[in-house]
């Protein structure tokens, strides 16, 4: 299911969202440059798990080089797909998240989701060599944030039955409910898969970002009143 937009105009204009949105892009268009020197900056700037579980490993990194890819990690992508995929997400749900918050609220709360999905991956594929890289898991927070807010919000939703395009509209409790169910089964299914061919996907960092995102949304959004 892909969603292409919700019935629900957000409250105010979404700065913050919109500044992510072109700091992720800005970060993009700088790795295309790159050429052959890809790698290492993925591997000196996205979040490789095993960095932080083996002793041995972690022993070569200062602390502060251990804590930057906690952040830069959500800024970067993989590729065209990866990136239009994660931003058009945010574009989609971000702006009423935002509304309720403010501003400043609300880029505190787009970084703390995005640690939280950081230490929720590591946690879960501690021995992963893979760089983590994605806003994805900051933006599960923003959806688990959407879901508690706007539960009945209609989302029109796109929807491919063999190869027949179909629109139809549903409640936001459907999509994102539907949306964890699949991340979460994927994380377990992927714990199981000896052969690691899933362990691409920070699955975990999807659910550990809603779900973190779900629960800091009334610390955040109580304090809103007083921005």
């Amino acid at each position: 299911m892909l969603p292409l937009k919700d019935m629900n105009p957000p409250r105010g204009f979404p700065l913050v969202n919109y500044c992510i949105i072109g700091v992720c892009v800005l970060v993009f268009l700088y790795e295309l440059q790159l050429g052959g020197r890809i790698e290492e900056f993925m591997r000196s700037y996205g979040l490789i798990p095993v960095r932080y579980t083996r002793p041995a490993i972690a022993a070569h990194f200062s602390l502060g080089e251990q804590i930057l890819p906690f952040f830069s990690s959500m800024f970067l992508h993989g590729g065209w797909f990866h990136l239009f995929g994660n931003l058009w997400m945010l574009y989609i749900f971000g702006d009423n998240v935002e509304g309720e918050m403010g501003h400043a609220r609300y880029g505190a709360f787009y970084v703390i989701s995005g640690l939280i999905a950081a230490v929720i991956q590591v946690i879960f594929n501690p021995s992963s060599s893979i760089p983590t890289v994605g806003a994805s898991g900051a933006i599960a927070g923003i959806m688990g944030a959407y879901f508690m807010l706007y539960p009945g919000a209609k989302i029109l939703t796109f929807i491919p039955v063999f190869f027949i395009p179909y629109l139809i509209v549903v409640p936001a409790y459907v999509f994102l409910g539907f949306w964890f169910i699949m991340q979460f089964f994927s994380g377990a299914f992927s714990l199981l898969d000896s052969g690691n061919r899933v362990a691409g996907v920070a699955w975990w960092a999807h659910v550990g970002g809603f779900v973190g995102g779900a629960l800091l949304l009334n610390l955040f959004k109580e304090t809103s009143r007083y921005r």
